[in-house]
């Protein structure tokens, strides 16, 4: 048996309300919202925070690789995987690749893993905008899945994979040239014509492949670019007995790359064991995957299941949002940017760095953070203390509006972390009226700056919510 052994996924904080584009840019906009992806997060984050999701707790055999991809990496020429891997801290044995460019990536890297013979994580995040009052900045979204594929010698498999199809024909619908922010469309029509006869296809030959029907279907999750395509595929395909998956659009928007796997954990997290469960990806082409529940999926119910984190949302002006996304030129703060961060000085505190691992003395128990220096106290016997899932409280802090940020003022607080140590740490997803001594909070991966290029990721805490 081979499938999925666990999934989580990452919606970020922050909705903006799409009634309140049009006021401003003067069309486009619509209802519901849409999730935005903080100025400290990118995908590379984003996809830290899925993957923490998806390896909590997980107590059986650790991946031999991990995939990332996304349409929007942080780096080209390196791999964005890398820092990843990192914050996972997962063994050097452990291939670090990214599959880059095209939406369709993360599905067809998905679907290799279930083909192939090892444990992979799959991770795909993206972030998605347009120009001021385009149909893509109001139907976008930002957020992140991460899915741990292998068999039963990796762990109890919670979905097993029983077959699945593609369909592949050259055709224009959706492009970018490198370097361009906004995605151009060919005619509607045009592309629903063509996805609709790619996905009937895919999805017949899938269920050939598996015997099954379309009644034997559970639920059917169906995403797409082109929602109309979408819309159609979803309907001529679902069965007397199928629950059509909601696609999320209202409340977090298509997360491009991301998007398939993000749908498919949330499904996973409402399913039943002993279900079937349908994918259905319309992205240059069509892909069909299914599955079947096992009794391992009650174990894997996520801490942070993916409906939570979208009740949990607050919102952002549209105003703010164009800022993060570098759309709208604000005043910065009349302080020295940050400089750059030195490779060596990374390289050696890689551990803290990224995996935000402290040290305890094994005698005391008293916990440092940041780690002490081996052979600072020759009569202390260290040991490594990860904290990256360790929750604190807020001892104190404070609201700086003078240090640097790209989005002022900074919150800095002083967090006692459950079980030992104490570290002064910069605040996110949060407002300053709503902070308070005594407030629970938990770390997350996030970008500090940004100069000469080069990304200095770090650890911040959040509020812990729900």
């Amino acid at each position: 048996m081979r499938g999925i052994l666990s999934f989580g996924g990452y919606v970020p904080y922050r909705r903006l309300d799409r009634q309140t584009i049009a006021p401003v840019a003067g069309g486009g906009g619509g209802r519901g919202t849409r999730s935005v992806a903080s100025y400290d997060e990118d995908t590379t984050t984003m996809g830290v925070e899925a993957a923490r999701v998806a390896l909590r707790d997980w107590a059986y055999g650790p991946p031999t690789s991990l995939w990332f991809a996304t349409t929007a990496p942080a780096y080209a020429d390196r791999t964005n995987a890398g820092a990843i891997h990192a914050a996972l801290r997962l063994d050097r044995e452990v291939v670090a690749a990214d599959a880059t460019g095209a939406i369709r990536s993360a599905v067809a890297v998905l679907r290799g893993a279930l083909l192939g013979s090892e444990g992979s994580v799959v991770v795909a995040a993206d972030q998605r905008s347009g120009l001021p009052g385009s149909a893509d900045e109001s139907t976008g979204g930002d957020g992140a899945a991460a899915l741990f594929v292998g068999g039963e010698r990796d762990g109890p498999v919670a979905a097993e994979y029983l077959g699945g199809a593609s369909a592949t024909e050259e055709f224009l619908d959706r492009w970018r040239v490198p370097g361009e922010q906004r995605s151009k469309v060919w005619e509607e029509r045009f592309g629903e014509g063509r996805y609709v006869s790619l996905g009937e296809d895919a999805w017949e030959r899938a269920l050939k492949e598996t015997g099954l029907a379309a009644g034997d279907v559970d639920r059917l999750v169906v995403v797409g670019t082109h929602a109309l395509a979408a819309a159609t595929v979803a309907k001529q395909a679902a069965g007397t007995h199928t629950a059509v998956v909601g696609a999320l659009g209202d409340t977090v928007g298509h997360t491009g790359a991301a998007h398939p796997a993000l749908v498919l954990t949330a499904a996973l997290e409402e399913a039943a064991p002993g279900e079937v469960v349908a994918l259905v990806s319309l992205a240059d082409g069509a892909d069909v995957l299914l599955f079947r529940t096992t009794a391992a999926l009650a174990d894997r119910r996520s801490a942070r299941p993916v409906a939570a984190q979208i009740a949990a949302g607050a919102p952002i002006a549209y105003g703010k949002y164009l800022a993060w996304r570098g759309l709208l030129t604000v005043e910065p703060p009349r302080r020295p940017e940050p400089a750059r961060v030195s490779a060596s000085a990374a390289s050696r505190s890689a551990e803290w760095k990224f995996g935000f691992v402290g040290s305890r003395n094994a005698a005391s128990g008293e916990v440092r953070m940041p780690p002490a220096q081996p052979g600072a106290d020759p009569s202390a016997a260290l040991e490594p203390a990860p904290m990256a899932d360790v929750a604190g409280t807020v001892a104190t802090y404070t609201v700086d509006r003078l240090a640097y940020s790209p989005s002022p003022p900074v919150m800095f607080a002083v967090v006692d972390f459950d079980g030992g140590g104490r570290l002064p740490v910069e605040l996110t997803d949060a407002d300053p009226d709503g902070v308070t001594i005594g407030m629970r909070v938990e770390p997350t991966f996030r970008r500090l700056s940004t100069a000469d290029g080069i990304h200095n990721y770090f650890w911040k805490v959040r509020p812990v919510r729900g």
